[in-house]
């Protein structure tokens, strides 16, 4: 894949010296660069959607005073000619081992085909036709049982019948987790949940397991990841994750989830849920504040459990010849 405008080199290979090699694209508009005969490189751009497609190559055998046979093809994709489509995790993409999880890829643009990519697995693609008939039809892609494997960064692209070799720029990236491989840690807040406005908030996440990174999420938010921790009370763990001067908007229900660095997409149990309740009035003190925290966790749990709501973080691949591209 080559994003619209950068340049590419095809790099020609042979088994026995050559110095004269040609290039030819298979199909498509013709190059200027692929006129005359070149050494074993041949680079390409800024390239167009005119790039796109497939090329061979052949190399000249001084011994037998001819061309070879053509190398096997290399496909070119040029990426980023069409908006970018958008993807999305159902029901979450955090997940547990052995659950599946569906990646959704939605356009307003009429693409007949969609194709999902896992970074930083070369040619693992998926594609998913689609034939469009009165409306802008989303592509579901399913994932599972979920293992190690297939946990990481997706993104989908969008293309047309007639140009499979030019595709759309990618979608924002989803990271697809999986849960549970380690003990929960616990989520507090420094001075109780139930905050005047405008008081500083901080969240502390901590846990007796080694961590060197925590995530914090708000019910559907994903707060990012904190990689800086330290000792705290009784030998734990722990990362402070302040949110700045309380409002309204701070208020929710609040999860963390301790990882390693060495393993980005393993992440551990959640912490059990914390209810924070950012209110404009000074705390009643004594009883009625712990009556007021008890209602407050009560009506949030009953919302929780009636909605079903998940944790979705939204952002925190013979004499014949070969070609490669680098």
């Amino acid at each position: 894949m080559v994003p619209l405008g950068q340049t590419v080199t095809l790099q020609c290979h042979f088994h026995s010296p050559l110095k004269i090699f040609r290039l030819f694209k298979t199909d498509g508009a013709g190059l200027p660069e692929l006129h005359g005969n070149h050494f074993n490189n041949f680079t390409l751009g800024p390239v167009t959607r005119e790039h796109a497609g497939s090329y061979t190559c052949s190399g000249f055998s001084s011994s037998l005073f001819e061309f070879s046979r053509h190398s096997d093809p290399l496909q070119i994709v040029v990426t980023g000619v069409f908006t970018k489509p958008s993807i999305s995790a159902h029901p979450s993409p955090l997940m547990r081992a052995g659950e599946n999880v569906t990646l959704r890829c939605h356009s307003l643009l009429w693409f007949d085909e969609f194709i999902l990519h896992q970074e930083n697995s070369p040619g693992h693609f998926q594609r998913h036709g689609q034939i469009l008939t009165g409306g802008h039809v989303p592509a579901d892609f399913f994932i599972g049982p979920m293992t190690s494997v297939n946990v990481g960064t997706y993104r989908c692209y969008g293309s047309l019948r007639h140009s499979p070799y030019v595709w759309s720029a990618p979608s924002d990236p989803v990271d697809i987790i999986i849960t549970g491989r380690s003990r929960k840690p616990s989520l507090s807040a420094q001075g109780g949940p139930l905050v005047r406005s405008e008081e500083n908030v901080t969240l502390v996440c901590s846990s007796e397991s080694a961590f060197d990174q925590f995530h914090l999420l708000k019910e559907t938010e994903d707060l990012g990841q904190l990689l800086s921790v330290g000792w705290g009370p009784r030998g734990a763990l722990q990362a402070e994750f302040p949110l700045g001067p309380g409002t309204p908007a701070h208020s929710g229900v609040y999860r963390c989830y301790g990882s390693f660095t060495r393993s980005p997409y393993s992440w551990s149990d959640p912490s059990d849920p914390l209810f924070l309740s950012v209110t404009g009035e000074e705390p009643l003190p004594g009883p009625c504040f712990v009556l007021h925290v008890q209602s407050l966790c009560c009506v949030q749990l009953f919302a929780t459990l009636w909605t079903g709501a998940r944790q979705t973080p939204l952002s925190f691949t013979n004499s014949s010849s070969c070609i490669t591209a680098f």
